[in-house]
């Protein structure tokens, strides 16, 4: 096309419709990627073609739609926005060149030797592996929890080789940029940002990589999207403690500085001789990071998973003919038929359920039936009589 607007779009789909004589109200669905013109719930494509036909339902791509959580998650407050520029500037300065990469997995090698020695940990097949800090994606989060974790695990060795840059530093921007990398890292809010973005990122890094199998069904990803919105909210009341607590002990053990938490701190972006606003430490970690990062992440995977589209196709993956028809759920095909109201009259709506029992009924039968056959025997027969007819 040579305009990309949704007005032209959809004349170009309508000529296309046009040509092959097809119509769009026998349009039982669509769905694009996520740019406004396409997915714009006002002005949109998909909003032109539901328009025009009520019953295309619009489904975004759920593994798309799940980046777009999180990366609004990554935005919603100016501590994480910082936390993941510190982060990116920390890994791409000790992959910076092959001898750093080089000291980072020599400090690893080290670290995890004296750790077996004093049976901090222990040895096991595929245990202890780690030797470099894998580099971010723009559009992948999953790499973003893979880099965490792992920042988490080679914190002496990332630091000692920022130590090594600062001291063998040949000019004094990249002394001052190092020094202030280690005073970043080494603080309690890095600290607590990096455990609550880490426990953040593992819930939903699950639902990520199965939302991106081709061979995965239907059922099983919208339980998976059940699961972890639970999740979500559960850690959003009562998982604080647990995480604070995690936090003190790493900071205990890297011999990092707790601040008082009754003791008052300005709200970021403020000076306090300008009358800035001043709240405690215990309220700024618990409220302006943990509630605000959680209650962003959860209305945003209510909004992008909208029950509209989610229980369409739990309506649909009723449909699923495996096990003898496990899935099937009559409530749910019936109510399916009520959203194609097109197809459906009211009186083939109300008729249905008892079609569908003993279409059910029949079905089970004849699995169970064809499950006493021997099923070799089976293929000789039906080879011997093709034989016959041909």
């Amino acid at each position: 096309v040579g305009d990309t607007t949704s007005s032209s779009l959809k004349a170009a789909l309508d000529a296309l419709f046009l040509k092959h004589g097809l119509s769009i109200h026998r349009v039982r669905g669509q769905g694009y990627d996520g740019a406004s013109n396409m997915r714009g719930e006002f002005h949109g494509l998909q909003r032109r073609v539901l328009d025009e036909n009520p019953y295309a339902f619009y489904i975004h791509c759920f593994a798309h739609q799940l980046q777009l959580v999180v990366v609004a998650v990554a935005k919603c407050c100016p501590s994480v926005m910082d936390f993941f520029s510190y982060t990116s500037m920390i890994v791409n300065s000790v992959n910076g060149s092959c001898k750093r990469h080089d000291q980072l997995a020599q400090a690893q090698q080290d670290d995890l030797v004296q750790k077996l020695e004093t049976a901090e940990i222990f040895t096991g097949r595929g245990r202890n592996q780690q030797t470099n800090l894998t580099r971010p994606g723009d559009t992948r989060w999953g790499s973003h929890h893979k880099t965490l974790c792992r920042l988490h695990l080679m914190w002496y060795a990332v630091l000692e080789v920022l130590e090594n840059m600062s001291d063998d530093a040949t000019n004094t921007s990249q002394k001052t940029t190092t020094r202030g990398l280690i005073r970043h890292m080494e603080s309690f809010e890095f600290v607590f940002i990096l455990h609550l973005m880490m426990k953040l990122l593992g819930k939903t890094n699950d639902l990520s990589q199965c939302l991106q199998k081709k061979n995965q069904n239907i059922v099983c990803a919208m339980g998976l999207i059940q699961t972890t919105s639970f999740k979500l909210n559960e850690m959003r009341h009562q998982d604080w403690d647990e995480l604070f607590e995690e936090v003190k002990a790493f900071c205990l053990q890297h011999n990092i500085i707790i601040p008082n938490m009754m003791e008052p701190l300005a709200i970021g972006g403020r000076s306090r001789g300008r009358g800035g606003q001043l709240v405690t430490h215990l309220h700024y970690y618990n409220h302006e990071i943990f509630n605000v990062v959680l209650d962003q992440i959860i209305v945003e995977f209510n909004n992008r998973f909208a029950e509209k589209s989610t229980q369409l196709l739990r309506c649909i993956a009723c449909l699923d003919p495996r096990n003898s028809f496990v899935n099937f759920d009559i409530n749910k095909l019936v109510e399916l038929a009520q959203m194609y109201g097109a197809d459906f009259s009211k009186y083939e709506c109300r008729i249905l359920m008892d079609q569908l029992e003993t279409f059910v009924t029949e079905t089970r039968a004849d699995t169970e039936f064809f499950s006493c056959i021997d099923l070799g025997q089976l293929a000789r027969w039906f080879k011997q009589i093709g034989t016959y007819i041909f």
